[in-house]
């Protein structure tokens, strides 16, 4: 995996290039600020972008923002030392693919980091559920997207089932009995017609909606 590191500590950025390196992902750049990762994105198209929240000239919640608005095919995923859940929620928000925490073990932030090269969440457990429990809430209506009748039956299906906790490709495929392409091509969909960035976020939508409450 092509790998950008965005983080205002040097010594942060040389002992995870090194970690990534280890496992045999290649770190295309490092940038030292919100600003300089969404430039250095652009320029060097990353698959993934490991990014700070506390940062100078631009913060990395503001910065994963404006990224997967520009380049929705660049994952972000946010690494911080920060236990705030109102941080954790604002990053889902802005389009960030998971949420990792710096005090993580090394074998699980890389099956995390896998998860999130595959399009699936990357969160603990806990933060999951903290997630979930958010995204729960009633909320004001959002901007206009599509409606749920705008998804199909099958694309409901999954949203429910994602709502049920599977959110895996291959558990989704085999709840479903289709390839994970099939499944990658439904979720593609879904967050296309309502326009959202993330699982996590289609997730929070069908929840308010009740979606996935079939008693």
């Amino acid at each position: 995996m092509r790998i950008l590191i965005a983080d205002d500590h040097a010594l942060f950025r040389d002992g995870l290039r090194s970690l990534l390196q280890s496992q045999g992902h290649e770190v295309v750049g490092e940038a030292s600020n919100g600003r300089q990762a969404i430039e250095l994105a652009t320029k060097l198209h990353p698959d993934l972008v490991l990014m700070d929240v506390s940062m100078p000239e631009l913060d990395g919640v503001a910065a994963t923002r404006e990224l997967t608005a520009k380049h929705p095919e660049v994952k972000v995923v946010i690494l911080t030392a920060s236990e705030a859940d109102d941080t954790l929620f604002e990053a889902i928000k802005a389009g960030a693919q998971g949420y990792l925490q710096k005090n993580l073990e090394a074998d699980e932030f890389f099956a995390l980091l896998d998860a999130a090269s595959r399009g699936e969440p990357a969160l603990t457990p806990s933060l999951a559920r903290k997630l979930l429990q958010e995204f729960a809430k009633p909320a004001a209506p959002e901007p206009a997207g599509e409606e749920p009748d705008a998804l199909t039956s099958r694309e409901r299906e999954v949203l429910e089932l994602m709502v049920e906790g599977v959110t895996a490709n291959r558990k989704l495929s085999k709840r479903l009995g289709v390839s994970e392409n099939t499944v990658k091509f439904h979720v593609r969909n879904i967050l296309d017609k309502l326009r959202l960035h993330n699982r996590a976020q289609a997730v929070g939508y069908a929840m308010r909606r009740k979606m996935g409450d079939r008693g």
